[in-house]
């Protein structure tokens, strides 16, 4: 039978739990580790098959670029697979932009686990992976769909189990461009890499993992381009007692605890104009974890 159409599809936000820059390739990648853990705050697709081939993207709420990560994803599928189908592929942006959160990488990999069962390509999960990180650095962790710890320049993903956590994420009013951090003389590209040996790498890793081991060595050179992450940092540090950015910014999170429910939540109310913020769940993986094999 023929797939015509899915709707309400995620696309979840992820945080980077520590994110050290270990060293640099000689074409200028950096190599990074860092735990990742995906979290509740998400993106809403739709996707419709069109039979004419061609791809067209329609936004409910921001409008994103005329041609980002997502349709960049699905013009890729579509080269490499040879299919002469098309979609019509619908976003509903929540998930703020220049945040360090993998908004559009997340967007991009559920456009690829979605195309590939809408156009019944059923190509296995290591191909979507390939394709994925030839699109960016954080697309292969969405399209692998389990929390990971993350090495080199983004596709080497060993999976881990974390334990269940809220946390309190919040967005200053400011985004920050990746590149330009990485460029900064102020980024430490030299931190000493974590070893991950036997069953720590399929498990919890090492002792600490989820509750404040390492830094962001991003985070130096964001605030002093963008003031705003320390201003969030000292916020957050107040109400929770811990703060950290997550991947190049400018969102800034806090443990708020393993409960069912923390006791202290984000007052929403309080936020500063221009900041946005919420109370997250992590995940223990993608919702679409089983589309691919």
């Amino acid at each position: 039978m023929t797939l015509r159409a899915l709707f309400d599809l995620p696309a979840p936000a992820k945080l980077n739990l520590f994110l050290h820059i270990v060293g640099r390739r000689a074409d200028g990648y950096h190599l990074l580790q860092s735990p990742f853990v995906m979290i509740d705050w998400a993106d809403t697709l739709h996707f419709e098959r069109r039979d004419d081939g061609r791809l067209q993207r329609h936004d409910l709420g921001p409008a994103l670029p005329a041609d980002d990560l997502c349709l960049r994803a699905a013009r890729l599928l579509q080269l490499e697979s040879g299919t002469a189908l098309g979609a019509d592929i619908t976003i509903e942006k929540t998930v703020p932009w220049g945040a360090g959160m993998g908004g559009g990488s997340s967007d991009a990999a559920t456009t690829l686990l979605a195309l590939n069962r809408l156009w019944q390509l059923n190509w296995p999960r290591q191909r979507l992976l390939a394709l994925g990180l030839r699109l960016g650095a954080d697309v292969p962790f969405f399209v692998g769909g389990h929390n990971a710890f993350v090495e080199g320049i983004g596709e080497r993903l060993t999976p881990i189990t974390l334990p269940p956590r809220w946390y309190a994420v919040v967005k200053p009013e400011a985004a920050i461009a990746t590149g330009a951090i990485f460029e900064h003389p102020l980024l430490t590209r030299d931190t000493e890499a974590v070893i991950v040996e036997g069953s720590l790498a399929e498990t919890s890793g090492p002792s600490g993992w989820a509750d404040g081991f390492g830094c962001n060595d991003l985070q130096p050179p964001a605030q002093s381009q963008c003031p705003e992450v320390l201003q969030v940092c000292d916020w957050l540090a107040a109400r929770f007692g811990n703060s950290r950015m997550t991947g190049s910014g400018s969102a800034v999170f806090a443990r708020a605890g393993a409960a069912a429910r923390p006791l202290a939540m984000l007052p929403a109310d309080e936020l500063p104009p221009g900041w946005v913020g919420r109370m997250c769940r992590s995940l223990d993986s993608h919702p679409l974890v089983a589309w691919a094999d």
